[in-house]
């Protein structure tokens, strides 16, 4: 049986939200804009589903636009203010997810300027960065609230002051903070979040963009008019009711120290990782999501490391998933830290969620151990 520690990448489905979609995978096939009685138990499952996203951020439901994913979420915040930003500029930070820097690519392409915002050793936004790169020609601001990768949190207060000051709105990637650390959406001084189902033991394929009420933007897609207007298309019921069920599980085990229990296994696994020669572990330093930890193991690529533990039935990642096609490019996400190429190829993500424990935390670390066994042994040899 696999040990799945790659949690970042996708989570299991929990059961309660699977018993939640079913009925809507084989009995109540209405479509919600349908105005018979079928359309309308359609349309009341989405409601509710609203009513329980929204709670998970303390927003309103109206707040709420569902979508196909985090990825589409963050292209609707970005292209939904294309015309905001035609002639002026679109400040990003390095480490952003690659929906958001491909997209901000494209509409360089469309008259908007795009402006990077350095970051420091341990990943954090760098404030004098932040204040060259947001300005009064600033039409929008995209920071993600914690890295996919390093789990580095970012402080949104100084980030949101920034923009606020310039007139600027503010948009946060959100999808691997929901569910793992509680949020307000208001206290982030975002006007626009992206959240993702399949990142909290939802259904894949599922997301929501949080819409600030006085920010217009505009839709991606055109048609039926369904999401105010602002996401045109029958709508997945089934995955917007899951969606639902999950946000309301994870709202849950926030309340009861799902968060500290995390930590712990977290700070269980760093501890191992002290005693392996070679090992750094990349942000330490910062406030970090409490299930993430990216490290490199000097002398060994990551990729070869990570199918050296899948042998031994250890699932970890060397990086973003969403970026595991893309060749063997050195994370861009350690290269703005400042990360040599080299140590950066080695590195290995491990991302704990629910169903780890502290077996098998010490089963990673002891295979580890194994893996690694040469590096010291090659270390002194270097010197004789």
């Amino acid at each position: 049986m696999t040990i799945y520690l790659d949690h970042n990448a996708t989570t299991p489905l929990d059961q309660q939200v699977l018993a939640a979609m079913m009925p809507y995978l084989r009995l109540h096939h209405g479509n919600s804009s349908s105005v018979h009685r079928a359309g309308r138990v359609a349309r009341s499952a989405i409601d509710q589903a609203r009513i329980q996203v929204a709670a998970l951020v303390n927003v309103s439901p109206a707040q709420v636009v569902f979508t196909s994913g985090g990825t589409e979420a963050n292209n609707l915040a970005l292209q939904g203010m294309r015309r905001l930003a035609r002639g002026r500029t679109l400040a990003i930070s390095a480490i952003e997810h690659a929906s958001v820097l491909q997209t901000a690519r494209s509409l360089q392409a469309d008259g908007v300027n795009v402006r990077s915002i350095d970051v420091d050793a341990q990943g954090r936004v760098v404030a004098e960065s932040l204040q060259a790169g947001v300005r009064t020609d600033t039409a929008l601001v995209s920071v993600m609230m914690a890295n996919n990768e390093t789990g580095t949190v970012q402080d949104m207060v100084l980030v949101a002051e920034q923009a606020r000051q310039m007139g600027a709105i503010l948009h946060t990637d959100a999808v691997q903070v929901a569910g793992k650390v509680a949020i307000d959406f208001a206290a982030t001084g975002a006007q626009l979040m992206s959240l993702s189902a399949h990142k909290l033991n939802g259904p894949k394929g599922v997301g929501a963009l949080i819409i600030d009420r006085a920010v217009e933007i505009e839709p991606l897609l055109r048609g039926g008019g369904q999401e105010a207007g602002l996401r045109s298309g029958t709508e997945n019921v089934a995955g917007i009711v899951g969606f639902g069920a999950a946000a309301e599980l994870a709202a849950a085990g926030l309340k009861f120290g799902y968060e500290s229990s995390l930590r712990v296994l977290r700070d269980r696994l760093e501890s191992g990782l002290a005693t392996l020669p070679g090992v750094t572990v990349f942000g330490r330093y910062a406030e970090r999501l409490p299930n993430t930890v990216l490290f490199g193991v000097a002398g060994y690529d990551g990729e070869a490391l990570v199918l050296a533990l899948n042998e031994a039935g250890i699932a970890v990642s060397s990086g973003s998933a969403c970026d595991s096609h893309s060749g063997r490019a050195p994370s861009h996400v350690l290269l703005a830290m400042g990360v040599d190429e080299e140590m950066a190829r080695s590195a290995i993500r491990v991302s704990l969620g629910r169903g780890n424990t502290t077996q098998d935390v010490e089963q990673l670390i002891a295979v580890l151990a194994q893996q690694t066994s040469g590096f010291l042994s090659r270390s002194l040899g270097s010197w004789a």
